[in-house]
């Protein structure tokens, strides 16, 4: 918990112009858009780990996960727009951050393969992808320290050095995506997910 809550911190201070505009609702498309995956995948995220958290099907969305990131990469390539309307891309990446409750799902991988059905940019695309991520992890955080209340007083250091390690990472991989093609980078990533469902 407290590992995400670091890096729910990084999130805050790295795009904390952002976070600002979002706020003031300066851009009022994607505040709708926010709104609406936030609703959908908090209240979807909920009834997945409720009643699905112990399915044992960890390796199989893996590999779910790394085919998306494939197709992700073959639409970059090809500069493929999938015609879809602003709230139906909303609905859609909702259930699939929502979805990511279930073990092995990854919640970066699908939302960035959802986002990219609709978007081109890479850094907009991976900027949307941590932004509507926040309410998810602060939800999340706020319900398992309520369900086990001990949990409050342990892990403290770990958040600390997620936060740092997750600027940095950011910082990292945000340059990566102004510079390599971005088809390539959900390649790689698509191909570890890959491997790693067929290792683990």
């Amino acid at each position: 918990i407290f590992l995400h809550l670091g890096t729910l911190l990084a999130l805050f201070v790295y795009f904390f112009n952002d976070w600002k505009e979002l706020i003031l609702i300066k851009d009022k498309e994607f505040f709708k858009f926010f709104c609406v995956v936030t609703l959908i995948s908090g209240g979807l995220g909920y009834f997945v780990y409720q009643f699905a958290s112990n399915m044992a099907v960890g390796s199989g969305l893996l590999m779910l996960t790394g085919f998306c990131l494939l197709l992700t990469s073959f639409l970059q390539k090809k500069k493929i727009e999938v015609k879809m309307s602003k709230n139906s891309s909303a609905v859609l990446v909702g259930i699939l951050q929502g979805l990511s409750a279930l073990p092995g799902f990854s919640r970066s991988g699908s939302t960035i393969f959802g986002l990219s059905l609709t978007e081109k940019d890479p850094v907009l695309i991976l900027k949307q992808s941590y932004l509507i991520s926040a309410p998810v992890v602060l939800g999340s955080s706020g319900y398992l320290f309520l369900k086990n209340p001990v949990l409050f007083s342990q892990g403290w250091i770990g958040l600390i050095f997620s936060f740092f390690f997750g600027l940095i990472f950011l910082r990292i991989l945000m340059s990566w995506a102004k510079k390599i093609d971005f088809s390539l980078f959900t390649l790689i990533f698509g191909l570890l997910c890959l491997a790693g469902a067929c290792f683990f």
